[in-house]
C-alpha cells in the first residue's frame, strides 16, 4: 500500500491552489510548515480540513501531532488551509484590480531562464522529471482501471453498503463517469439522511432523492450485495408504558 498521496492544495486567503504529493506518515503540524512554502499561508494561523470534489467537509484536521495518514487522505482529495489571522487583509488577495499585471507571450515566458517553469526544468521536478510522470500516470492508469473493473459489477437498483465515514447501507443510483472529476463513480440513495446531496453534483443532476440522501463515491468503497435495509426496532414493556 503506498505512503504517498496526492492532494489539491488550497487557502481561503491567499487563494492559491497546488497539486502536491505527501507521506502520510507527516504530522499535521510539519505539513502546516510545508504548506506555508506552498499556499503563503502561516503554519501558526492556520487550521486544515480535508474536502471531498464537491467541496463537502470530509474532516477537520485539528490535532497538530497526529500524522496525516490518521485521516481518511486518498488521492485528489482537497486539503484546505483556513487563515485564521484577524490582521490578514483578504480583499487584497481577491480584487484583481488592485494588482499590476505584467503580460507575457507564451513564448517569451518559455525563453526566460529566471522563471519557475526553468527552474523546474533545470532540476527535473514535478512533470519535468520523466521517472516522476510515469509513476504518476501509472498510478491514475492503475486506478481507473480498477475502478472501471469495480464498477463492472454494479448496475442501477442494486442494494449496497458503503464503508467511506462508516458502514451506510442504500441504492445504486448511478454508475458511471460522472462530469465532476475523473474516473468512474458511484452515486447512492442511502436508506437515511447520511448523504450530502440529492443526486445533483457541480450543478448537474445525476440521480433523484431527498436531499441529504445522496453520495457519490468511488467503486473500491462500495459493495453490492443482499444488504436489505435497516429497520428500527422498539421494544416495550410494562417499565416502558
Amino acid at each position: 500500500m503506498s505512503h504517498i498521496v496526492t492532494l489539491h492544495c488550497s487557502c481561503s486567503s491567499t487563494k492559491v491552489r497546488s497539486e502536491r504529493r505527501f507521506d502520510k506518515g507527516i504530522t499535521i503540524q510539519d505539513l502546516k510548515g510545508k504548506l506555508e512554502m506552498i499556499l503563503g499561508v502561516s503554519a501558526g494561523t492556520s487550521e486544515l480540513s480535508l474536502k471531498d470534489h464537491t467541496g463537502a467537509l470530509i474532516c477537520n484536521m485539528d490535532d497538530n501531532k497526529a500524522m496525516l495518514g490518521a485521516y481518511p487522505v486518498e488521492d485528489f482529495l482537497e486539503l484546505y488551509a483556513l487563515d485564521k489571522n484577524p490582521h490578514k487583509a483578504i480583499s487584497e488577495f481577491e480584487d484583481l484590480s488592485l494588482v499590476e499585471k505584467i503580460e507575457m507571450s507564451q513564448d517569451d515566458y518559455d525563453k526566460r531562464t529566471d522563471s519557475v517553469k526553468a527552474f523546474k526544468m533545470r532540476n527535473k521536478m514535478g512533470r519535468f522529471n520523466a521517472e516522476f510522470a510515469a509513476e504518476h500516470v501509472a498510478a491514475a492508469e492503475a486506478r481507473e482501471a480498477e475502478g472501471q473493473e469495480k464498477a463492472a459489477t454494479m448496475k442501477k437498483g442494486d442494494r449496497c453498503e458503503c464503508a467511506k465515514g462508516g458502514k451506510k447501507r442504500g441504492e445504486v443510483m448511478y454508475v458511471g463517469q460522472p462530469e465532476f472529476a475523473a474516473g468512474w463513480w458511484i452515486g447512492i440513495k442511502y436508506d437515511e439522511p447520511l448523504g450530502k446531496n440529492d443526486g445533483t453534483a457541480k450543478g448537474k443532476r445525476y440521480f433523484e432523492c431527498p436531499q441529504g440522501f445522496g453520495h457519490f463515491v468511488r467503486p473500491c468503497d462500495v459493495e453490492v450485495g443482499d444488504y436489505p435495509e435497516e429497520e428500527m426496532s422498539f421494544s416495550s414493556s410494562e417499565d416502558e408504558m
